[in-house]
């Protein structure tokens, strides 16, 4: 599956419009990693606790658009893009959205 946030896939054609797909994911935070995460709130810097949860749930939420493009018959999605929102006080949701679509 290609995957662009352009509106074309570079070399390649769109010959068939598929429609909107989407993934999504929420994701609470672990109460281990908000102690670490706290405590390097201290210090500064990266908080790798959260970039990898973070990272994990983007991944997740794009493997989910990718199912639904497949099944839609589609090989390739234009115009990705994600949101985030929190929907409670400890998790977030992860949004995925593009257009499905064939390319030649």
């Amino acid at each position: 599956m290609i995957i662009v946030t352009t509106e074309t896939v570079p070399g390649k054609e769109i010959v068939e419009l598929k429609g909107f797909v989407r993934g999504s994911t929420v994701q609470a935070k672990h109460i281990g990693k908000d102690i670490i995460a706290g405590l390097k709130t201290i210090v500064g810097g990266e908080i790798s606790e959260y970039s990898e949860l973070m990272e994990q749930a983007r991944q997740q939420a794009i493997d989910r658009m990718v199912k639904e493009a497949a099944q839609k018959g589609a090989n390739a999605i234009v115009t990705v893009r994600f949101e985030t929102s929190a929907v409670m006080q400890n998790a977030s949701e992860i949004i995925a959205y593009g257009t499905a679509v064939v390319v030649a």
